[in-house]
């Protein structure tokens, strides 16, 4: 069993009863996204890479809720991906390196300055996602 003792000390995390649905639902946003990316890359790549994202978080938020766990306080983005280091440990450092330096360019994308994501970025983006959507689904779906 994986131990989340970091994230519950420092109160990012919080155990809780979380539905098949509440799972199915986030997938479902995660596939969503996955598909409104490839949409809307040809009017804005960086639209494409933050929905691309989005669909990581989800996916992410996914895994939290099957493993029994939701973020609390400020930072879930960050508390997220800290939480899929631990719990899927090794073989996931590239992808989680990723997604969080997607989840910082996001932001700065989002709030600070347009022009930030080139269309290669946003494409490699939409391929990891699909990568990260599909294993993550697999790991939570019922056996």
């Amino acid at each position: 069993m994986t131990s989340y003792s970091e994230l519950l000390d420092n109160g990012r995390i919080k155990a809780g009863r979380f539905s098949a649905k509440q799972v199915e639902d986030c997938l479902r946003i995660a596939h969503r996204d996955l598909e409104t990316a490839r949409t809307v890359m040809k009017a804005s790549a960086e639209w494409a890479f933050n929905i691309a994202y989005n669909a990581m978080h989800q996916a992410g938020r996914a895994f939290m809720f099957h493993a029994g766990y939701r973020t609390v306080g400020e930072g879930h983005h960050a508390t997220v991906v800290r939480f899929l280091e631990l719990g899927l440990g090794p073989g996931f450092e590239d992808t989680l390196a990723i997604m969080d330096r997607m989840r910082r360019k996001r932001n700065r994308a989002t709030y600070d300055m347009v022009g930030t994501i080139p269309r290669s970025d946003a494409d490699e983006a939409v391929e990891i996602a699909k990568e990260f959507v599909t294993e993550i689904t697999r790991r939570v779906q019922p056996s």
